[in-house]
C-alpha cells in the first residue's frame, strides 16, 4: 500500500525527539498555553519573519479569529474562491459576513485574480486568497487591488506553510495568514491546530483574547470570546517537526518535479506559475479519464483522492445563495482532478510503480 501521506515513517524518523518532549511535558503538568506553546509560537514566528505568531485549536479557528479580530460582521461581503476546503466559507458566515465566490486560474487553481476585483462591491470588506495546494497567490496583484478599494486582506495559508512569494513568507504579506497544523499538512501535529500570523500589535492582542474567552485578565472578560488554544503536546510536536519543515518542503517538491517529469503528455501536470515557491501539500494532476486512473490505482493499492469534487458554490449549504451562479473552470477542473500520494518519505522508486499504474490506464 501506498499512502497519501505516510507519518508512521515521518514518526520514526523523529520519534527519540518527540517522545522526548512529550514525556518532558507531562512531568510539566502544563498542559493549557504552556511554555511549549509560548516557545513554538515565537519559533514559528521567526521562521515566517512574522511580528506575531498566535497559536488557536485550528485552522478553521484561525480563519474564524482572523476575521473577528479584523472587525468584519454582518452585511459585509468577503471575496473568496469556490474551488477550497469549505473552513474559508465557514469562517466568514461565522462572523455573519457573506462569502462571495469566485472562479479559479485553469492552470494555478489558484483564485482568479481578475474575476475577484470584478466581484467588488460597496458591501465587499475583505479578500480571502487561498493558496491551494502550496502554491502561492500572486499577493503583489491582490494587496494592489486591496489598497485600490480599501479592502483588508487575510491569507489561508492551511496549505502553504513555508511556501514564498518574493521572499516573503506566505501568511506575512497582508494583515493576517491563517494557519492549519492537521497531521496531514506540511507542518502538521498529532491532532487539530492552528495559527494566526500578523505583524499588526492592534490584531495580535484581539486574537490573543479571542483564542481565550475574551479575557485579558484571568477571570476579566471584556469581550465574548471562544475557547481556542493550542494543546501543549501539540506543540510540542510542532517545535520538533518546524526544525525540518525546510527539509519537508524540498522533499516534496523532489517528489512533484519527479512526478511532474514522468507524466508529461500523460495528463496534465500541476503548473508552477513562478510567482512563489510551490510546496505541495497536494500533487493534483487533471485527466480526462480521472475515473479510471484512480480505479486502476486503487486495484494496486495505490492511495488516491479528488480536491475538490464539488466546488462551494455548488454545495448544499449555498445552494440557495449561489443558484444562479456559473463558474465554470472551476465546474470543469472538479470533474478532471486527481490527487496523488505527495509526502517528504515519497521515494523515487514508488513514485515510478505509481506513474506505471496511470500509463496502463490510460
Amino acid at each position: 500500500m501506498i499512502p497519501m501521506v505516510d507519518l508512521k515513517r515521518q514518526y520514526h524518523k523523529l520519534k527519540n525527539e518527540i517522545d522526548q518532549g512529550i514525556l518532558q511535558a507531562l512531568e510539566s503538568t502544563q498542559f493549557i498555553l504552556g511554555p511549549n506553546v509560548s516557545d513554538f509560537e515565537k519559533e514559528a514566528a521567526d521562521y515566517l519573519g512574522a511580528k506575531h505568531a498566535i497559536s488557536c485549536a485550528s485552522g478553521t479557528d484561525a480563519l474564524h479569529l482572523a476575521l473577528a479580530a479584523a472587525g468584519i460582521g454582518p452585511g459585509d461581503e468577503v471575496i473568496t474562491t469556490t474551488f477550497t476546503f469549505i473552513a474559508t466559507a465557514e469562517a466568514i458566515c461565522y462572523v455573519g459576513a457573506t462569502p462571495v465566490f469566485v472562479d479559479i486560474d485553469p492552470k494555478t487553481y489558484n483564485i482568479d485574480i481578475d474575476a475577484m476585483e470584478a466581484a467588488v462591491t460597496d458591501k465587499t470588506k475583505a479578500l480571502i486568497p487561498v493558496h491551494l495546494f502550496g502554491q502561492p497567490v500572486d499577493m503583489t496583484r491582490v494587496m494592489a487591488i486591496a489598497e485600490k478599494h480599501n479592502l483588508l486582506v487575510i491569507e489561508d495559508c492551511a496549505q502553504s506553510f513555508g511556501a514564498d512569494v518574493n521572499g516573503k513568507m506566505t501568511g506575512t504579506i497582508s494583515l493576517a495568514g491563517c494557519h492549519s497544523f492537521f497531521p496531514s499538512k506540511n507542518l502538521g501535529c498529532y491532532g487539530d491546530g492552528g495559527m494566526v500570523t500578523t505583524n499588526d500589535d492592534a490584531v495580535a492582542e484581539q486574537i490573543k483574547v479571542l483564542r481565550n474567552h475574551g479575557s485579558f485578565k484571568r477571570y476579566h472578560h471584556n469581550i465574548i470570546g471562544y475557547n481556542s488554544r493550542l494543546d501543549e503536546l501539540q506543540a510540542v510536536i510542532l517545535r520538533v517537526k518546524l526544525k525540518h519543515i525546510a527539509e519537508f518542503n524540498t522533499e516534496r517538491r523532489r517528489a512533484a518535479h519527479h512526478y511532474s517529469s514522468l507524466l508529461q503528455g500523460v495528463v496534465e501536470p500541476p503548473v508552477e506559475d513562478g510567482i512563489g515557491t510551490h510546496v505541495y501539500h497536494q500533487y493534483v494532476a487533471l485527466s480526462d479519464k480521472r475515473d479510471a486512473i484512480m480505479q486502476k490505482l486503487s486495484e494496486n493499492n495505490i492511495a488516491n483522492a479528488v480536491y475538490y469534487p464539488i466546488p462551494l458554490h455548488k454545495q448544499p449549504v449555498f445552494a440557495e445563495q449561489c443558484k444562479t451562479l456559473r463558474l465554470p473552470v472551476s465546474e470543469q477542473v472538479a470533474q478532471r482532478c486527481f490527487a496523488l500520494p505527495i509526502h517528504p518519505e515519497l521515494t523515487n522508486q514508488q513514485i515510478e510503480e505509481i506513474v506505471a499504474v496511470i500509463k496502463s490506464a490510460v
